[in-house]
């Protein structure tokens, strides 16, 4: 364990006495859901001084008011990374005033483990410890009353929408030690931009809003339909139902595009657009005249003159109950948004400002890169800032809905992060949070959650587990050569042990249980009883393995499921997806034939492409499939996820530079010109703002180079 001796000194057990966590809630309470606790400090000097933190679930750390930081980085059951922070001499006075808020939420989610909230803390300067949780007198803890508990989830993946009443005051709650079974680790992942804002000039419409008795509102995954194993509270215990409310809302527009400051009373609203989506937490300003009650909404997809939200099930949400006086809220979790809605329900007051407080990877540091062609331009920019926006602590798939670190999408961030940085800082923390995963006994043994830190609820994606092979093994080769193999080697060959149990008579995969996905479009409803894109990315996984532990077996295995896989799948023109087993015990081909199982074949099935059986594939390919003509079966296009990933990766093998750059352009050219981000699907009907897109910038890179030497 490659933990700096200054964190195994601070936090070794013979001086648990300055390294005790502290509960968020008072005492009894650590299971309970959604709380919120505040630790206070005075310190007269701050000069020199660093604040070592760990917390689940989340903190801000403030500053005599100044927002300073917020974390940690996420990682397994059972370990805590540390955040190191300076706290001088930025926002520092004769007497300063430190301030952690953390956020326990103690449910599950895809976005974080399940367990005991605490926060963990020790300000030092040098060798001194100056204040620490767990030591008397040192901090004063305080119930934020203000942030209302028993409120709607968020979402599934994550946790609970945000609504505040700050007409409640703290409440002094006593702090006494909290014994857990924790391994500190230090933090891996680079640390955030965390000062960033992006502020608009004003709202780009405003109006008045009214309800009638028109359906509006369609009950969503969580609390209404929500299985109790995720923990939410019941509708009758909600303080809230914030989300509901505004869609149940009519608006009519009144005025267009003006600038702050700018007047809303009760029944009037103001939209926002930050002009590109934004990933972050919001912030905004306003003098409250009257009491007011005060909604926010926001949306990756709008109009200026229209808010809506898109298909994706969350509560895109904020509630703030503000007493009169000048404030300045702000969320505590980041979203991503580009439209944003602010409604009154009651009250009179004046906005000064909006805006949103960047979360990001600190882009500074990136390899500077000049994109001869302007439209691959503008892609590779969107490409750049949607890994920054998914690239926090952990790769994630996006930052709104799930916040989630996926196996998969992680395949496909890892290679833009080396591209762009020439470092894997993130994905060493990604990677490390998988080794460090112990099952609960919810997934058959070696089997490796879909996403990981999260409490997975016993379901898991067999290919998700393939593609986590294929990642280690380019890690290990081609960004990570001085890292010892054998970390990996109990959850690489966990993952094949559990595959071997799924093999037929013939060697394929057949019937994997669970979730499998290949893509998401009706291909994934073709993955029983034998998927054959399924079968190629195991055999890849394999030869993958076997490279990379010398490992003959694996390889040798590798070729002759290669070779079955593809006399079985083959048409004499396309790769058919999967066989299902008649009751007769014999495996028929369906005829259903998806656009991506062709990529998958391609990619991974090591085909002899100039042999004149696939010059029909390749034709289709190269046309993009526009030409193909089905006398029977079923042919199904490709979607973003995974199937244009896929897509650019066969044209980068087959060298089809000039095929790749016209669809870089047509795939990739609208989402950047939309959002000035790249997409989960090609419609912008769920998240515009997904992880594994990002990779397209070596693609762009393949491009230009091409023409550079032309």
């Amino acid at each position: 364990m490659y933990v700096p001796f200054l964190l195994l000194s601070f936090f070794r057990k013979d001086r648990v006495m300055f390294c005790q966590a502290v509960p968020v809630f008072a005492e009894g309470k650590e299971w309970e859901m959604n709380y919120r606790l505040i630790l206070r400090a005075t310190m007269e000097d701050l000069e020199d001084t660093v604040l070592y933190i760990a917390a689940a679930s989340f903190y801000h750390l403030r500053v005599n008011g100044h927002f300073v930081a917020m974390g940690p980085a996420r990682t397994a059951m059972g370990y805590a990374r540390v955040d190191e922070i300076s706290l001088s001499p930025d926002h520092c006075q004769e007497k300063n005033e430190i301030e952690i808020e953390v956020a326990g939420y103690a449910c599950s989610s895809l976005s974080t483990v399940r367990q005991a909230s605490f926060v963990c803390a020790e300000l030092r300067r040098g060798g001194e410890v100056l204040l620490a949780t767990g030591r008397d007198g040192d901090f004063s803890g305080f119930c934020k009353n203000s942030a209302l508990q028993r409120v709607e989830r968020y979402s599934q993946q994550r946790h609970f929408c945000e609504v505040y009443d700050f007409r409640k005051e703290c409440l002094p709650i006593s702090l006494a030690p909290l014994a857990l079974e924790l391994t500190y680790l230090p933090r891996v992942a680079p640390y955030p931009t965390f000062f960033d804002r992006v502020w608009v000039n004003g709202p780009c419409s405003q109006g008045r809003f009214f309800s009638d008795d028109l359906p509006s509102y369609t009950p969503m995954r969580v609390n209404e339909t929500l299985d109790a194993t995720w923990q939410s509270f019941s509708t009758d215990q909600l303080e809230s139902q914030a989300h509901r409310w505004l869609c149940e809302q009519r608006r009519a527009r009144t005025l267009g595009e003006s600038e702050f400051p700018m007047t809303l009373s009760a029944g009037e609203y103001a939209i926002f657009d930050l002009r590109r989506v934004e990933a972050g937490c919001f912030l905004w300003s306003a003098e409250i005249f009257e009491e007011a009650d005060v909604v926010l909404g926001f949306s990756e997809v709008g109009t200026v003159d229209d808010f809506f939200f898109t298909g994706s099930t969350v509560r895109n949400v904020i509630e703030w109950i503000l007493p009169r006086g000048e404030v300045a809220p702000e969320s505590f979790e980041p979203y991503a948004a580009r439209y944003a809605i602010l409604m009154v329900r009651s009250g009179n007051l004046t906005v000064t400002r909006f805006g949103i407080r960047s979360y990001a990877f600190d882009c500074i540091g990136f390899s500077q890169r000049f994109v001869r062609d302007p439209e691959l331009g503008k892609v590779y920019a969107a490409a750049v800032r949607t890994f920054a926006h998914n690239a926090v602590d952990l790769y994630t798939d996006c930052p709104s809905r799930e916040r989630a670190g996926f196996l998969c999408d992680s395949y496909f961030s890892g290679k833009t992060e080396y591209f762009l940085t020439g470092k894997s800082m993130v994905e060493d923390a990604f990677l490390e949070n998988y080794r460090l995963y112990r099952g609960d006994g919810s997934l058959p043994n070696g089997a490796l959650p879909m996403c990981y830190p999260s409490d997975h609820i016993g379901r898991w994606i067999p290919q998700w587990n393939l593609w986590y092979l294929l990642e280690v093994a380019e890690y290990l080769t081609e960004r990570r050569p001085d890292l010892d193999r054998e970390l990996f080697r109990a959850s690489v060959y966990g993952v094949i042990h559990l595959m071997e149990e799924y093999e037929n008579d013939d060697g394929l995969l057949e019937h994997l249980p669970s979730w499998n996905f290949v893509e998401s479009t009706r291909a994934n409803r073709w993955t029983q009883d034998v998927s054959y894109p399924t079968n190629f990315l195991y055999a890849a996984a394999l030869d993958a393995t076997g490279r990379l532990f010398c490992d003959a077996r694996l390889s040798q295995k590798a070729v002759t499921l290669r070779t079955r896989t593809a006399e079985a799948s083959f048409n004499g023109m396309l790769f058919a997806d999967h066989a299902v087993r008649g009751e007769d015990g014999i495996l028929r081909n369906q005829a259903d034939y998806s656009e991506a199982g062709q990529y998958y074949a391609i990619l991974f099935g090591n085909l002899p492409l100039e042999d004149d059986r696939y010059a029909t594939l390749l034709a289709y390919v190269k046309t993009h499939f526009g030409a193909i003509s089905l006398e029977q079966g079923d042919f199904e296009p490709a979607d973003a996820f995974i199937g244009s990933a896929l897509r650019v990766l066969c044209l980068m093998k087959l060298g089809e530079r000039e095929i790749l750059k016209n669809d870089l352009c047509e795939i990739f050219g609208s989402m950047a010109k939309r959002s000035e981000t790249l997409w989960e699907h090609h419609a912008p009907s769920t998240s515009l703002d997904h992880g594994f897109a990002s990779f397209i910038v070596l693609a762009i890179d393949f491009v230009e180079k091409f023409e550079e030497n032309l």
